[in-house]
């Protein structure tokens, strides 16, 4: 089988400042603002909805091939990807721009300065799939990435019949109606999480509903309540697994989605896939940085069988690894 995941390639730079932002802004002089925070801690991490995502299928036994823009500073990262089992053949590297980079500033109370400059992202609208062997592509995941090139992908899976999920997360701040419309048209999943699916609903003008009947299935993942589906015949709701520690839930939504590709990708029904995708995501909130958990399939049915029972797709998924 054959999994394609789009979406942004980045660079995450992590700083921790060691006192509290509200000290040293003032609110009378916010309008003419001009203030810098000496950091003690700096750390380098691998992220990008894209890598994410792509990471956790290799370790759930999957082959996934990432279809995204990187720049100058991505050959490290491209090494370090296809020594996990990412394909990165269809990423491309434009020489004259830098790789995506988020950088944010955190205080001692958890508050937030960040920036992200797109660099190479803005270039993903330059790929298509009409490009690809389209025989070969059973899934594609359309993560957030450059807007544009979001909503051509979509068009391009409903003119190839291309099966795919739209992942539009934080990008439905960004994008307008008629563009979440027209990417949502003819998805076989639409995935959010509790806050974002409120604001698809605002968008849309949709309820749950509404929504599906531009697309065959809705997931939701809801933090520590776990995750459901919604279907137009069906209704299925999964509990959380279990953290062994809760250090940093940036990235989890990324690994949730890699378990529900490969639940999708294998034919698992839909309470056995949302279990799968559970376990998955519980590995990230237990570590800082969205890449920096890992697993040996083994483990990972252990941790399945912990908190959910035995399953037959357990051996299944043992022994389907890396069959692309």
């Amino acid at each position: 089988m054959s999994i394609i995941v789009t979406g942004s390639i980045a660079w995450d730079y992590l700083m921790r400042f060691p006192g509290y932002f509200k000290d040293h802004i003032l609110p009378e002089h916010v309008g003419n603002l001009s203030v810098s925070f000496l950091v003690d801690e700096k750390e380098r991490h691998r992220g990008g909805c894209g890598p994410n995502i792509a990471y956790s299928l290799a370790l759930l036994g999957n082959r996934p091939k990432l279809m995204g823009a990187a720049g100058l500073d991505f050959e490290d990262y491209r090494d370090w990807l296809e020594s996990v089992g990412v394909d990165t053949s269809l990423t491309a590297v434009y020489k004259d721009e830098f790789t995506a980079t988020f950088t944010v500033i955190t205080d001692q109370a958890h508050n937030q300065i960040a920036s992200f400059h797109t660099g190479a992202m803005a270039r993903a609208r330059e790929l298509s799939f009409h490009d690809l062997p389209v025989d070969e592509i059973d899934w594609v995941i359309i993560s957030p990435n450059d807007p544009e090139a979001m909503v051509k992908y979509a068009q391009e899976c409903r003119d190839l019949n291309i099966k795919f999920i739209y992942d539009p997360s934080q990008q439905l701040a960004r994008i307008d109606r008629d563009e979440f419309m027209e990417s949502l048209e003819g998805a076989a999943v639409l995935t959010v999480n509790d806050y974002e699916l409120e604001m698809a609903k605002k968008l849309s003008g949709m309820d749950e509903r509404g929504l599906l009947q531009h697309v065959d299935a809705l997931v939701v993942t809801r933090g520590a309540k776990g995750s459901s589906v919604l279907t137009r015949e069906e209704e299925h709701h999964a509990p959380a697994a279990k953290a062994k520690a809760v250090v940093e839930p940036t990235g989890v939504g990324d690994a949730f989605r890699a378990g529900l590709l490969t639940g999708l990708s294998r034919g698992y029904d839909w309470p056995t896939t949302l279990k799968l995708a559970n376990t998955a995501a519980v590995y990230v909130i237990e570590h800082v940085g969205t890449q920096n958990h890992h697993y040996k399939l083994t483990e990972f049915i252990a941790r399945y069988r912990e908190n959910f029972g035995d399953s037959p797709i357990l051996t299944d998924l043992l022994n389907g690894q890396n069959d692309s």
